[in-house]
């Protein structure tokens, strides 16, 4: 494999290999708040057949290494102690690994913006330290695909389709659970997309519009 074309910009996406990324942080200010944990899962994707299935065998979860510890209402939130952020992995190489993981795969999350925008912050100046794969917001799926549905926090599409997560606001438990939302809704959405850029193209033309 070409190493160096993992970390190009204009490479094309891997189309089959999907990764489900979540993180925790050391606030909801992706501007200026602490990147604490990354983890993700791959999602196959079958086009011939229009089905996903996730990969359990092929993850990635890192702690980065934070000498200052983020506040106790914040580790309280994701269980992530003193201890662990101290003993995680230094930034810069935990960026590397997770560009390296991720190669060209697609990036999706719900409400993508914040894990996308707290991931290039902390890779800025990291040789090979961001992702080269787009990144896609799931949140335009699940309303494109049940407009009735009056949810639009995670919380809520999972009360509706009873997805239940060992524990929120575990990077690896929320990826899981963000992972089966998608598979629930991807058979409404499934006929309209042929290839990845089909994907892009729907989340985008259903971002923006009202839902009742």
């Amino acid at each position: 494999m070409d190493l160096a074309r993992w970390w190009r910009k204009d490479a094309a996406p891997d189309e089959s290999r999907w990764l489900m990324v979540d993180v925790e942080a050391s606030g909801l200010h992706a501007a200026r708040d602490r990147l604490l944990a990354i983890a993700a899962v791959a999602i196959r994707v079958d086009w011939a057949a229009r089905r996903l299935a996730v990969d359990h065998g092929d993850s990635f979860e890192v702690v980065l290494r934070h000498d200052e510890p983020s506040p106790r209402e914040n580790i309280l939130l994701h269980g992530i102690g003193i201890q662990r952020q101290r003993e995680g992995v230094p930034v810069p190489q935990a960026m590397q690994s997770f560009a390296a993981y991720a190669r060209v795969s697609p990036l999706l999350a719900f409400h993508s913006a914040f894990d996308q925008a707290l991931v290039t912050r902390h890779a800025h100046g990291v040789p090979g330290g961001e992702p080269a794969g787009p990144w896609l917001d799931i949140e335009p799926l699940c309303g494109a695909a049940y407009p009735d549905v009056a949810a639009r926090s995670l919380d809520e599409w999972m009360a509706h389709f009873g997805i239940t997560c060992v524990q929120r606001h575990d990077a690896a438990a929320d990826v899981l659970a963000q992972s089966e939302l998608l598979l629930r809704v991807w058979p409404r959405i499934a006929p309209e997309c042929k290839r990845w850029r089909d994907v892009e193209r729907f989340a985008a033309r259903h971002r923006w519009l009202a839902r009742r």
